[in-house]
């Protein structure tokens, strides 16, 4: 019988002392241990582990039934009164084991775990693992790290459930988990915030370390894909639960972790952990407001937005990289959020004083283009034309209608979206002057000359016997609403800069000068003239580029009728 092999190493155990445990006796006791398990005889291992006589040899070798334990607690039914003695014994075992040996016995069962068993597994050690880790002393931060990497490890291959039912039946128990580990935690966190307390000059970063980098990998995982809406049905939300508490404990443990930019206690966390995880914590923090109480408010809203902009660029960046280009239907234009944001990509690449997050937007912009299909495309360009009242953003959006028309004829596809009548109402938006022969030239070059180029391509590709743009057709129109007025206001805008050079020559000051719709600051003579010359070269531009398409037009014009003629 198990129980009569256990009593028996028991007693010839309790007679030797400590140092005399042989290899043999830890092998046997095991075995004998595993078999009352599987025999069903839990109560009497319990009782054994309880003695108080035994706690030595418990202390010892009790860590080597923590593999049989677990297997035997999952086989046994919840109301099953053998797996609550099995649980009592797991609780005994972590009260009494050597918790190097116990720690070392729990992880393995963790690592061990996999599939529809890792949450279970990782929710029944969880308190064991808290109790043992507690007792630790010198190794406790490499050690609660080891844990939390390995409990993470575990969890993230699983899905993350996201809608209202796969939320509430938490198929896997992941939701149960994620919070399990979180209670886990706060022993720990409680310390280092005590400790800070007593010392402004706390400086053990190793536990803080561990438990930012595990607050870091929660917000990518699960937390950067999770449903966080406020769900009906749902009184407690289980993500929204766990957000509040991982936010909670990151600020507590360092205030300045939103601030991570220049902050050197953080740096090397930030280093080592994506910056998925930061966008997801700047995002739940001032979107969804998730711990926003214990954050310090001592920044001012200017400096919040600089250090955020970065963290929004990750977070677009990181959906948009996952799309395939012209994979987005045109349908999602509909939505409000999906027009909204490359408006406001274009007002932070049009006002936004600091450079880099200017040419960031831009490139995200493109991004956001790039993953419509050409019906998306083609609406969105016409949106942006609309409302961007920004010359150089135009001229960045007739660029890529441009390389979308440049798409369409030489690709073997049929494209409505950017030949044929979809495109000659596109170009009525195009090729205009805002304010006829009276708009600013100077302030509107860089989208006349991305109009100018624009035509010029299409006169070059398209012949007139194709017309497949159908710029042949509404060339009349062009000429009206482009052309024409374009050769009157360079005839005006030169005649004003070059009749306001000769005043500044003359030191005289007749006509008063405005550059890109602002007077001029007070500059000394020569910079005045140097603006003013940079300006008529921009004209000379214009007009050359202008002189040249008329050419081709005559050019086009002229071979089709010379053609015409021989036929006839």
């Amino acid at each position: 019988m198990a129980v009569d092999e256990l009593q028996a190493i028991i007693q010839r155990c309790q007679i030797l002392e400590e140092a005399d445990f042989k290899g043999e006796d830890f092998s046997l006791f095991q075995v004998a241990g595993q078999k009352c398990l599987e025999d069903g005889y839990a109560a009497q291992l319990l009782e054994v582990i309880q003695n108080e006589k035994n706690k030595v040899i418990i202390k010892n070798m009790g860590w080597n039934l923590i593999s049989p334990l677990v297997r035997c607690i999952f086989m046994y039914k919840q109301e099953d009164d053998k797996r609550e003695h099995c649980l009592k014994i797991l609780d005994q075992l972590a009260q009494l084991c050597n918790p190097k040996e116990l720690f070392l016995g729990l992880l393995e069962q963790i690592e061990q775990a996999s599939g529809e068993q890792a949450c279970q597994t990782v929710m029944l050690l969880l308190q064991p693992l808290q109790t043992v880790l507690l007792k630790l002393q010198n190794k406790k931060a490499y050690s609660l790290g080891l844990s939390l990497a390995m409990i993470m490890n575990q969890l993230t291959p699983l899905p993350v459930p996201y809608t209202k039912q796969q939320i509430q039946e938490d198929k896997l128990g992941l939701c149960q988990c994620c919070n399990a580990v979180v209670d886990f935690t706060k022993p720990f966190v409680n310390e280092v915030i005590k400790n800070m307390e007593k010392s402004s000059e706390y400086n053990d970063m190793e536990l803080k370390e561990e438990l930012l980098k595990f607050c870091m990998k929660c917000l990518k995982y699960p937390l950067l894909t999770a449903q966080l809406e406020q769900l009906e049905g749902i009184e407690e939300h289980p993500f929204r639960h766990f957000a509040t508490e991982i936010i909670v404990s990151a600020v507590k443990i360092n205030c300045n972790v939103c601030k991570s930019s220049g902050n050197q206690e953080f740096a090397d966390i930030e280093r080592k952990n994506s910056a998925d995880s930061l966008a997801c914590l700047s995002y739940l923090m001032f979107v969804q407001h998730f711990g926003i109480d214990c954050f310090p408010m001592v920044f001012s809203p200017s400096y919040l937005l600089q250090c955020n902009m970065t963290h929004i660029e990750v977070l677009l960046k990181s959906c948009l990289l996952r799309m395939e280009d012209n994979s987005l239907l045109h349908q999602y234009l509909e939505l409000r959020d999906f027009i909204n944001v490359p408006q406001d990509l274009v007002k932070v690449m049009t006002l936004c004083p600091i450079e880099h997050l200017r040419k960031k937007s831009l490139h995200i912009l493109q991004l956001f283009i790039d993953k419509f299909d050409t019906e998306g495309k083609y609406t969105l360009f016409r949106c942006l034309l609309k409302t961007s009242n920004h010359a150089g953003v135009e001229g960045y959006i007739i660029k890529n209608i441009k390389d979308q028309i440049h798409l369409s004829l030489t690709r073997a596809c049929d494209n409505i979206w950017f030949t044929g009548h979809h495109l000659i109402s596109l170009l009525d938006l195009v090729l205009l002057l805002p304010e006829g022969a009276e708009t600013d030239l100077l302030q509107n070059s860089d989208r006349i000359m991305a109009s100018l180029n624009l035509l010029r391509y299409l006169v070059i590709k398209d012949c007139e016997s194709d017309n497949q743009t159908g710029v042949w057709t509404t060339l009349a129109k062009i000429e009206q609403n482009f052309l024409k007025p374009l050769h009157v206001g360079l005839n005006m805008s030169k005649a004003h800069y070059e009749a306001e050079i000769k005043n500044k020559k003359e030191n005289r000051r007749v006509c008063s000068v405005t550059v890109s719709g602002e007077k001029m600051p007070a500059m000394t003579t020569e910079m005045q003239l140097q603006v003013l010359h940079s300006a008529l070269f921009t004209f000379d531009l214009i007009e050359s580029v202008l002189a040249r398409v008329e050419e081709l037009i005559e050019v086009k014009i002229k071979a089709v009728m010379d053609e015409n003629n021989v036929k006839t």
